[in-house]
């Protein structure tokens, strides 16, 4: 998809505002400013570190790294012939190599590409490779001197492959027996060997120290990023809040509230973003925001799956002052009385035009792409009833993305034009759903994989009558699937979902395996446009089989079925001269585009959603190549739309 603008001169501007480069560092304790909000941050990675005594284990995981492993992980994505790569380091001491060195293997020999500084605060140095080759698969190493060497692959891009597999991954909690490694997802993820990491949000719990605790997940999943490409889109609280309204940069007036905006200071935000999404292909529009924050949404093709990746967060309305009070807090409703239209007002924003305008163009523009997602922080439905504990009923809660409705449905009437699969993170408890939009099941399926950490904030799908839904029945061992409104109206059908046993955290802690820790995993199968949804527990042996999967799992559809609406007919049978073209159908009443799918064969009989006359185009993969004809359903001519 070429829709990005050129981000080169934009990603140094960045880099040059966001913070001091390494040959001027001159380890300021205060580097994002002596306010209260601003002078508690990243205290343990700023400043003379070394001078402080390591009296706990976050001191400590800093003060005595070994030096030789002053790298402590690298990451990357390609796409569009440009590479990105980030190097994370630890804090480094000021006798210290202050510049990353990256080099890649040719015929047996270490050739020098680039060399760029570390940054302060934060720590971490950044490429950018022009004109990449990615058919081939090319060793790398990043060298901090001859202090610290860190080895990696950059993998060719897998477009050959019939079957992409993505692990779906998000809610780290660093309350954990282990809170420094995490071998058994290294394990499984290796057997699994998937083709693109996509970690949804809460890389990091740790509010006020960014640095540290993404340096504590990366040595944690370091030997399987530094393999393959990987998506991180930071979520609530990786910048530091609870809960996360973003406002297009507002300003919060707290961190653990229901107000609109950022909590801490945009240049702290600003080095959160980069640390984690500089890897990220161009923005598709790169204008700050408020605070002059960055943003970051874009899309990635990986082996012919094109991943739109939004930031569900960025735009959003806050519920403080903007709808009627519901209770004690105004991002939660528990009154089922309650007027569902009065929290669903006009002005209220979800993704905003500039990421539904992204949304829009992206259904549209096939180039290279066989199959399509969407990647998101959290859920486009409220498929939670308890929160926290077992005795905590909740109706609605508005950090979600089922909020606010109208929102809501536009964002998923975009996914559906493009037939593309939705995956998300953030809710701890992973559900499989299919969306209803105007009625139950038209919309995309999607997948919230379950927390990798499941310690902090349990959560159940658990209907308060305790009875299936409606609709037809989900085959299945789950009592509790079917046909649902959300608390906020939404029409959703719950698929199946994961369960935690226990309640509290203790009982969480003590029983490990029974707290529904886990990750998900997805397969697009480009040879039948069959997606597979796979959710698996963090203690099981993947070398066993589905039958360790959690119950009601793997699920699997045909990609077509992204868009559930029932066909009011089928337009004529149209033939095509190429195998596999994409064909877009306009209804000419209104304009509106239906959808955009990539077909297999060579032949396709369009199916609409009601009588009128409709406008086909069919190319291989961008519009402006295609060629138009006018077919309505009945007729009986048949219609040949040669290709350009």
């Amino acid at each position: 998809m070429n829709l990005k603008s050129s981000f080169l001169g934009l990603s140094l501007g960045l880099m040059s505002t966001l913070s001091l480069q390494a040959s001027q560092i001159d380890y300021d304790p205060l580097p994002f400013g002596d306010g209260p909000r601003e002078k508690v941050l990243e205290r343990l990675t700023t400043g003379k570190w070394w001078e402080r005594k390591a009296n706990n284990m976050h001191q400590k995981f800093i003060a005595e790294r070994e030096r030789s492993k002053a790298i402590g992980f690298a990451f990357y994505a390609h796409d569009h012939g440009v590479l990105k790569l980030t190097v994370q380091c630890f804090p480094l001491l000021p006798d210290e190599p202050t510049s990353v060195t990256l080099e890649i293997k040719e015929k047996g020999q270490w050739k020098k590409l680039d060399t760029q500084d570390v940054l302060y605060p934060g720590w971490s140095s950044h490429f950018r490779v022009e004109n990449w080759d990615s058919s081939k698969t090319v060793d790398y190493r990043v060298k901090l001197g001859d202090l610290s060497t860190f080895e990696g692959t950059f993998r060719k891009d897998p477009k050959n492959k019939e079957e992409i597999v993505v692990a779906s991954m998000s809610c780290n909690s660093p309350h954990d027996e282990t809170p420094y490694q995490r071998a058994e997802y290294i394990k499984n993820l290796s057997i699994h060997d998937p083709d693109l990491l996509f970690f949804a949000g809460d890389q990091s719990y740790n509010h006020k120290e960014h640095t540290y605790a993404f340096l504590q997940f990366g040595v944690q999943f370091a030997d399987i990023m530094k393999d393959r490409p990987t998506v991180m889109i930071p979520d609530d609280h990786d910048i530091g809040q609870a809960n996360f309204w973003g406002e297009a940069g507002g300003v919060a007036d707290a961190m653990s509230g229901d107000s609109g905006g950022y909590y801490f200071p945009g240049s702290y935000v600003k080095m959160v973003e980069r640390q984690q999404t500089f890897n990220l292909p161009d923005a598709y529009d790169p204008t700050p925001i408020k605070q002059g924050i960055g943003v970051w949404y874009t899309d990635l093709n990986v082996g012919g799956i094109d991943f739109a990746i939004i930031e569900d967060r960025k735009f959003k309305t806050g519920p403080k002052g903007t709808i009627p009070p519901m209770g004690p807090r105004a991002d939660h409703i528990n009154d089922p009385s309650y007027d569902r239209k009065a929290v669903d007002l006009p002005g209220l924003k979800l993704l905003g035009n500039r990421q539904l305008k992204f949304l829009h163009n992206w259904s549209q523009d096939w180039t290279g792409a066989q199959m399509k997602s969407v990647l998101s922080a959290t859920a486009f439905t409220g498929a939670v009833h308890k929160h926290g504990k077992l005795d905590n009923r909740l109706l609605a809660d508005l950090d979600s993305n089922a909020w606010p409705q109208t929102g809501r449905n536009k964002a998923l009437t975009e996914i559906r034009r493009g037939v593309a699969t939705h995956l998300c993170g953030d809710q701890h408890l992973g559900v499989s759903v299919k969306h209803g939009i105007e009625g139950f099941r038209d919309g995309p399926y999607a997948f919230t994989n379950p927390a990798l950490v499941n310690t902090v904030y349990g959560r159940w799908w658990w209907p308060e009558n305790e009875q299936a839904g409606g609709g037809e029945k989900i085959d299945g061992p789950l009592p509790w699937t079917g046909d649902y409104l959300d608390g906020l109206g939404n029409k959703m059908t719950m698929l199946a979902y994961a369960n935690p046993k226990y309640a509290t955290k203790a009982e969480l802690m003590k029983n490990r395996t029974s707290r529904a820790d886990g990750y998900g995993l997805v397969r697009f199968n480009k040879s039948n446009n069959k997606v597979t949804f796979e959710c698996w527990p963090r203690f099981c042996d993947v070398r066993k089989g589905d039958s360790v999967q959690f119950p009601g799992w793997p699920i699997s559809f045909q990609m077509e079925e992204n868009d559930g609406r029932k066909p009011a007919g089928h337009l004529p049978m149209i033939n095509f001269d190429v195998e596999n073209p994409v064909v877009q159908v306009i209804k000419d009443a209104t304009g509106e585009i239906l959808y955009t799918r990539r077909i297999q064969g060579k032949s396709f009989s369009a199916p609409v959603y009601a009588k009128g006359t409709y406008t086909v185009k069919a190319g291989l993969g961008k519009t402006d190549l295609w060629e138009k004809k006018s077919l309505s359903p009945g007729t009986k001519q048949l219609v040949n739309a040669q290709l350009k």
